[in-house]
């Protein structure tokens, strides 16, 4: 027996919707939610292939960082945060931290959406230098809370994951691990507390 599909609403103007037309949806948009985990692995494969001048491509070096931060011990979270940390290079190549970060902030710690927003800058300890800017920029963050997480994320699992030999997991070790992280409830103005 074939599926019936849901009616779709007829409005036009938001105002102008019903209580019923939220309710249709609300329906689909938790249909849309729980394929989240599939859109997040898919746009990580769109890293695959382009190696911005470095020796791997940008999907190696995310693998790399997830790898080594499985191998140290980190938790689930932490994993998937280093996993997709440049997930959004291909969409958002002036802020792809602030992607990455917008995209894990409703699943994860305030310390690891932290560690992913400000990647980008604490990065650049390595590299800005060379470009003729300051190396040193990420010291406007001194006093917060997470500046020494955040250095040590760029010093272990970002700097040095651009490695044609390392032996890096491949890209299905982690896909429970972003199952996970993303069917957590997700802190969102869109879903109330219980």
């Amino acid at each position: 027996m074939a599926a019936t599909a849901r009616p779709d609403t007829t409005f036009t103007r938001m105002q102008d919707a019903s209580r019923d037309d939220y309710q249709v949806i609300a329906e689909h948009s938790i249909e849309f939610f729980v394929g989240l985990p599939d859109r997040v692995l898919t746009h990580l494969k769109l890293l695959a292939g382009d190696t911005g001048g470095y020796a791997v491509d940008r999907l190696t070096h995310s693998l790399q960082s997830a790898t080594r931060a499985h191998r140290d011990g980190r938790d689930e979270e932490y994993v998937v945060c280093a996993l997709i940390h440049d997930i959004g290079d291909t969409l958002a190549t002036s802020n792809h931290a602030d992607l990455a970060a917008t995209v894990l902030q409703p699943f994860v710690s305030e310390k690891n959406h932290w560690i992913v927003k400000h990647h980008g800058i604490f990065q650049g300890y390595y590299f800005f230098h060379h470009l003729g800017l300051d190396r040193n920029m990420r010291d406007r963050f001194k006093n917060d809370e997470h500046f020494r997480d955040t250095a040590e994320f760029c010093a272990k699992y970002d700097q040095n994951c651009f490695d044609a030999e390392y032996d890096t997991m491949p890209l299905e070790e982690f896909e429970l691990m972003v199952r996970n992280v993303f069917a957590r409830r997700p802190k969102s103005i869109y879903m109330p507390e219980t």
